[in-house]
């Protein structure tokens, strides 16, 4: 499953959509040699929120949001783009870190042969797995990201392992896998804006755990906390290595839709209170009304947070650091919940949490914008990832 072929341009306009449980984003940038890249436009739908969730309708909404996107940017008359990514995050994609181990008593040749032989079993296994994730998907999933993280002969990680002899194989693998009909509904709404039989899929799991693990070389273990509308996501990182991934249903929307059941109130009246608590101009008696709810709903969250780590790893301990990706506006709200000591204490943790927001500020020195792009951190993340590709092959 390579990513292209090898384009000879020094620098080539790339496109890459962001789908999420909240949004949708797209950006024109262009891939530089310099491995900075440099967004000329940029455009941020955001996926309605309703009372409940309906797969269905979800999908009908998330793909309206793109197809606003996708016409912004075709509108914008910026040029043609030499090819298009697409960033899913739950729950659009599911992706795993998976072993594969392989032990005979007599010793065997590791080939291309064998090792995809293997990759591609894996595979399957993956994919039939998950079909329950996607039941309106037509029964049918894609395999849309393949990356090899280690290989391991005789017990020892070995950096050129084609033809050599070996008792016993381990190779750890990264897949992530989507429904076939979500992909077919992306891949309609962007070709009826731009003309391109090849739309690469990527996770936002693998660039946002990329572009964190560059930023910090020496950190070898973290916790990587993708915080979306519908959806909380968590990774474990080892040794620089994604290790284990757990997702639980309370992202954003939760906050929101707990304040409308709390007040009695519309969902965007929610959004309006949640705010003014947050600038310090509510009324006394709702902000005491608003806090009490607030804080009922952080210790649900909190609570989720907590079971999900316990189920995270067999590990004794979890990573201190704490990479959380989540819209500027409740990175408070999620951020102190996860730094409470209240919290700490129940934890077998390396030390005490340290919380780094993937953010504008933080990623401002990787990327290049043109005037009048919105600065949006997961457009940022992704661009970094995908020109760092682009500039290996």
């Amino acid at each position: 499953m390579g990513i292209f072929p090898e384009s000879k341009k020094k620098d080539e306009l790339i496109l890459v959509f962001n789908i999420g449980s909240s949004s949708v984003e797209g950006a024109l940038f262009w891939a530089q040699k310099s491995k900075v890249p440099k967004i000329i436009f940029s455009a941020k739908e955001p996926i309605k929120i309703e009372e409940k969730i309906d797969t269905n309708r979800f999908l009908s909404l998330a793909v309206q949001s793109l197809e606003i996107v996708a016409n912004k940017i075709y509108g914008a008359r910026l040029g043609a783009p030499g090819k298009i990514f697409c960033v899913l995050s739950s729950p659009w994609c599911v992706s795993q870190t998976r072993i594969i181990n392989l032990r005979k008593n007599t010793p065997f040749v590791f080939t291309e042969k064998l090792a995809d032989e293997l990759i591609q079993k894996e595979i399957k296994l993956f994919e039939e797995e998950h079909l329950a994730k996607y039941v309106n998907a037509e029964n049918s999933v894609r395999a849309i990201e393949l990356k090899n993280i280690k290989i391991m002969l005789n017990g020892y990680e070995t950096p050129r392992p084609l033809n050599q002899k070996a008792k016993e194989l381990e190779m750890d693998i990264f897949i992530s896998v989507s429904g076939e009909q979500v992909l077919k509904k992306i891949e309609d709404v962007i070709r009826k804006y731009f003309h391109f039989e090849q739309i690469k899929f990527l996770s936002f799991a693998l660039s946002s755990f990329t572009v964190a693990r560059d930023m910090h070389a020496e950190r070898e273990n973290f916790l990587l906390v993708d915080i979306g509308g519908e959806v909380t996501d968590i990774f474990m990182v080892k040794k620089n290595t994604l290790r284990e991934s757990i997702s639980f249903p309370l992202g954003r929307n939760f906050l929101t839709r707990g304040v409308a059941v709390g007040l009695n109130c519309t969902l965007g009246e929610a959004d309006s209170f949640i705010s003014l608590l947050k600038d310090g101009h509510a009324e006394e008696s709702t902000a005491k009304k608003l806090a009490l709810i607030i804080n009922s709903l952080r210790a649900k969250w909190l609570e989720k947070f907590q079971e999900s780590l316990v189920n995270l790893s067999n590990d004794i301990s979890i990573p201190a650091a704490i990479y959380i990706i989540i819209d500027r506006d409740l990175a408070d709200f999620f951020g102190e919940a996860i730094k409470s000591e209240q919290f700490s204490q129940y934890t077998l943790t390396e030390s005490k949490f340290e919380v780094i927001f993937l953010n504008i500020e933080l990623l401002y020195d990787s990327v290049v914008f043109e005037e009048g792009a919105i600065r949006e951190p997961r457009l940022i993340i992704d661009s970094i990832y995908i020109n760092r590709l682009l500039a290996k092959i």
